[in-house]
């Protein structure tokens, strides 16, 4: 299969510091929207300045395409890799418009690159400001153009470094919509960082999981939220629910009852459950719990229960029925579990 991008077992090690970026092997197809994610200090963005060619690998090897752009023997600097990159702060010249920051990185004749920026400028819609600077504009406008100069020199992939953590919260949402859309009309293949797990889930086609250096886990949203491959990606991406629990192949047996696995196990568990995979009812059949507190979003409302022993569980259902802090509720399982062993928490089998 062809990559755009292959990373083969590679390290980063800073002087008398534990690996930031540990024996990570990844692979990136071409016009794929790669998220890395991870908290504060996993190695992510280590990891994204080792591609960029800004850090040199302790060991390892990164091609782009065909070529081998970092092993033991070579390293080829950022300005050669034809590699984009859009920072966190945008990074625009102050002293120069919105068509004159695009087209910083075009080669060419002048009428091959006008002809460029204004490709780009209609591409994010920013046609009428061509001749703007960069602080007449909004947050979401310098993101635009941040993007347009990083896809102008045609890029064999674009890197992301937190690029929304600028935004408030209803514009990073519409700006990243937009941005992904972009990146999906020019079959852009692109690497995100972000340690927004919403941002990661919502944007990628596949979100590769860093922690502590380490990759965990690499697969699409879907398969990420829904199976992840140990509790510990599982505590990271989203809300859980965790219960002990005594599983008998596709069945276990918890607080909540006997409910349904996913895949099989047997002997002592930890129980993953979403907080949408319960179901929350006023009458009689399932689980008594009571309402310690309740949420309303709108769209769901998210309910915090207690057990009769005092177990805590979240749960996030519709708008109906209406619940109040104080009701007494059931609780049922309207979805299937997963279990881990408690003692071995390594991968789903």
């Amino acid at each position: 299969m062809e990559y755009s991008l292959q990373a083969d077992h590679l390290t980063k090690l800073f002087d008398g510091q534990l690996p930031a970026v540990n024996d990570i092997t990844l692979t990136v197809k071409p016009g794929e929207f790669l998220t890395l994610l991870g908290p504060s200090g996993s190695g992510k963005t280590t990891m994204l300045r080792l591609l960029a060619g800004f850090e040199r690998p302790t060991s390892g090897r990164i091609q782009i395409g065909p070529r081998i752009v970092a092993d033991d023997s070579r390293f080829v600097p950022p300005e050669r890799r034809k590699v984009g990159m859009v920072f966190q702060d945008y990074a625009l010249f102050p002293h120069v418009d919105v068509a004159g920051n695009i087209a910083f990185g075009l080669r060419g004749s002048r009428a091959e690159s006008e002809r460029r920026v204004k490709q780009l400028l209609s591409l994010v819609g920013l046609s009428q400001f061509a001749g703007r600077m960069p602080h007449e504009l909004s947050g979401g406008q310098q993101q635009r153009v941040a993007l347009a100069r990083a896809l102008a020199p045609e890029p064999d992939i674009l890197l992301l470094d937190e690029p929304f953590s600028n935004l408030d919260t209803g514009l990073r949402a519409q700006v990243r919509t937009h941005v992904r859309d972009i990146l999906h009309e020019t079959e852009t293949t692109a690497i995100f960082v972000t340690h927004d797990q919403e941002e990661a889930l919502s944007l990628s086609d596949e979100i590769a999981v860093i922690h502590d250096g380490r990759l965990l886990q690499v697969a699409t949203p879907h398969v990420i939220y829904n199976r992840p491959i140990n509790s510990q990606v599982a505590h990271f991406i989203g809300e859980a629910n965790f219960l002990p629990g005594i599983a008998n192949g596709y069945t276990a047996d918890c607080l909540l009852g006997e409910v349904k696995l996913y895949l099989p196990r047997t002997g002592d568990v930890e129980l993953m459950i979403r907080p949408e995979a319960l179901a929350v009812n006023v009458d009689d059949g399932g689980t008594s719990a009571t309402v310690r507190w309740r949420e309303f979003h709108g769209h769901f409302q998210r309910l915090g229960l207690a057990l009769a022993n005092g177990t805590g569980l979240i749960a996030r259902t519709g708008v109906a029925p209406y619940i109040r802090r104080g009701d007494q509720v059931t609780v049922t399982m309207a979805l299937p579990a997963l279990a881990y062993d408690p003692a071995n928490d390594d991968t789903l089998s």
